[in-house]
């Protein structure tokens, strides 16, 4: 007789050591003053989302997270069809699409004023 091969799932890792790792080595190629292969930095994150995979949320997940802002971005990333930008403080976001409606508005009227030239009425 044959038995069903059942799926484990392993618990949610409690030790970041790796996590926190690959963390830190993201920061420093983010930060780099000296230019990074694409692979390479590819390779971090691919390294990095696996741990997030397996990793249990909670206090110390959240303390790394704040330690370190690149994996943060990814986690919410991967995170994003559940919380949206959960991690990313209100002000700042609020501030970029501020500025950035500013920027559009800007741009608007230099087109506005350059076709004004451009048509004799400026």
């Amino acid at each position: 007789m044959r038995t069903m091969n059942t799926t484990h799932n392993p618990s949610p890792k409690t030790d970041l050591a790796v996590t926190q790792v690959l963390a830190q080595l993201l920061e420093r190629l983010e930060h780099s003053a000296v230019p990074v292969g694409a692979e390479q930095y590819r390779s971090v994150v691919e390294h990095l989302v696996h741990e997030f995979e397996d990793v249990a949320p909670g206090a110390e997940l959240g303390r790394l997270l704040d330690a370190y802002p690149a994996a943060s971005e990814v986690y919410e990333n991967l995170n994003y069809h559940h919380a949206g930008l959960c991690r990313s403080a209100l002000d700042v976001s609020l501030a970029a699409e501020v500025s950035a409606r500013e920027a559009i508005a800007r741009a608007m009227g230099a087109a506005k004023t350059n076709k004004d030239k451009t048509h004799g009425e400026g």
